[in-house]
């Protein structure tokens, strides 16, 4: 944070002294009120944004889960702040025969999401609880090694499931075709918001103690091995790995993977919220504060019918996860629209602070300027969510004449949103600033209309803010400005 607000002071040398020099004259202008003040409230809407928001699962490893009942039209266009949806299938599935790949499997869900401007994520796993072969049974007929298990009980000779060995050199290499191919398909594509290193334990977890129940020194070494496998061929797409690799149930902020993980730019996700009843919600929110202020946690909680059954839900509960972890991204795990009838005041609760969420608390800008002079802009940006934008984002004014027609764009690349400071609720710090910008020359004298936005460095509105007047392309509407003859 202080690296961001040196940087903008350092931005801000070029204009510092002019700033300084004119300060009295801005003051008497104020108080002669030549200057439009607004202070426009926050609507209280559900934002889609990049980098965050809500994550149905569409396939929740059994295809039947969750997507199976919508109609190829319905992309739950009705549960605000969805942004994502979600995709873990078996790699078997994906992989029928070795070298014939199914993509219409992830790809027809996608492109009906992707059509509604939202993203996709994606997880492939290796093992799993109701299928014997989630690794292809075609590794396992080329030569892989691995032990039949029971769940929850772990290895049986003989039981009716199968976990691969997961540093098998077999196994590896066909796994390493496919994250080879999965890669060229996927990895770096707009429209795929991250991929889960989900080739490690049941359900992709990372755990095995369902399973085939590796030790400690086993587990670290097969999870160094996958995470530099996904590395290796995801270069462009955010990557993320389980907490449940450093061991489901240990509390603590640092541990090998994570640390290992971190430093080689992936990300954290939890799906253990709300499992098992209170005081067990959750574990790992010390862990995710080393992710959250580089990059976004996602987090999942349990299928939703499983933990009312088991007591463990609670829609305040769910709330302090999204806090303690601040997280960006959380799951829709369950049957949409029942999750979504019985929780709407607590998904309109999380959407107010789910990642994160700018603020524009108050603007400023003369009400006349003339063609030949400058202008100034004095406005207060905070931000309300529990984590960073960090897409990053720059304020943008935009001129636009009685035709809707754009006549002028003033950006400030010098502010970046990024370094917004996250607080508490209720907490978040407004921080001042003052953008000066040159008049285009060719600037026509004329009433026009001043639009708000954040966006790219050259004006392209990225961000959706919390206010009304929205133009269709994030743009929204603060008052009026006058250009004078010279």
């Amino acid at each position: 944070m202080i690296t961001g607000i040196l940087r903008a002071l350092a931005g801000r040398l070029a204009l510092g002294l002019v700033l300084i020099l004119q300060a009295p004259l801005l003051m008497a202008e104020d108080a002669a009120t030549s200057d439009v003040v607004v202070r426009p409230a926050d609507n209280g809407a559900a934002l889609v944004n990049p980098g965050m928001g809500w994550t149905f699962a569409f396939y929740s490893n059994m295809l039947e889960n969750y997507g199976s009942r919508l109609a190829p039209a319905d992309t739950l266009d009705d549960w605000p702040g969805l942004s994502v949806v979600y995709l873990r299938v078996p790699w078997a599935y994906v992989e029928p025969k070795e070298g014939e790949f199914n993509w219409a499997l992830l790809d027809t869900p996608a492109q009906r999401w992707i059509a509604k401007g939202k993203k996709i994520a994606l997880r492939v796993t290796c093992s799993e609880s109701w299928l014997r072969y989630a690794t292809p049974k075609w590794v396992q007929d080329a030569g892989a090694k691995g032990v039949d298990f029971e769940f929850g009980h772990g290895p049986k000779p003989g039981g009716p499931l199968w976990d691969p060995d997961f540093l098998d050199p077999v196994f590896l290499q066909k796994l390493e075709h496919f994250l080879a191919a999965m890669a060229r398909r996927y990895d770096g594509d707009p429209n795929v918001a991250f991929v889960d290193i989900g080739s490690f334990g049941m359900w992709g977890e990372g755990h095995t103690g369902f399973s085939s129940q590796l030790n400690e020194t086993q587990t670290l070494t097969a999870c160094k091995r996958h995470v530099d496998l996904y590395l290796k061929y995801f270069k462009n797409t955010l990557l993320c790995i389980n907490d449940d690799m450093a061991g489901p149930t240990r509390p603590g902020r640092h541990f090998p993977i994570t640390d290992y993980a971190l430093a080689r730019g992936v990300s954290l996700r939890d799906d253990s919220i709300l499992v098992q009843p209170p005081p067990h919600s959750w574990y790992h929110a010390d862990m995710a504060q080393e992710f959250w202020p580089r990059r976004p946690v996602i987090l999942e909680h349990e299928h939703y019918g499983g933990s009312k059954a088991r007591g463990a839900w609670s829609g305040d509960l769910l709330l302090k996860a999204v806090e303690d972890y601040h997280a960006s991204y959380l799951s829709i795990h369950w049957w949409p629209r029942e999750e979504l009838n019985e929780n709407r005041d607590t998904i309109a609760r999380i959407n107010r602070r789910l990642g994160y969420r700018l603020q524009l608390v108050e603007a400023a800008w003369p009400a006349t300027v003339k063609t030949s002079a400058g202008w100034r802009v004095r406005w207060q940006w905070r931000n309300t969510g529990v984590a960073s934008c960090l897409p990053g984002g720059f304020p943008a004014v935009t001129l636009k004449d009685e035709q809707g027609g754009i006549a002028g764009v003033f950006a400030d690349e010098v502010f970046d949103a990024r370094d917004l400071p996250v607080a508490a609720p209720g907490q978040a710090e407004a921080r001042p600033e003052v953008a000066a910008f040159a008049l285009p020359v060719n600037l026509k004298p004329g009433a026009y209309s001043v639009w708000i936005s954040v966006g790219t460095r050259i004006g392209t509105p990225k961000i959706a803010l919390p206010l009304d007047g929205d133009d269709g392309q994030r743009r929204y509407r603060l008052g009026n400005l006058t250009v004078a003859p010279p």
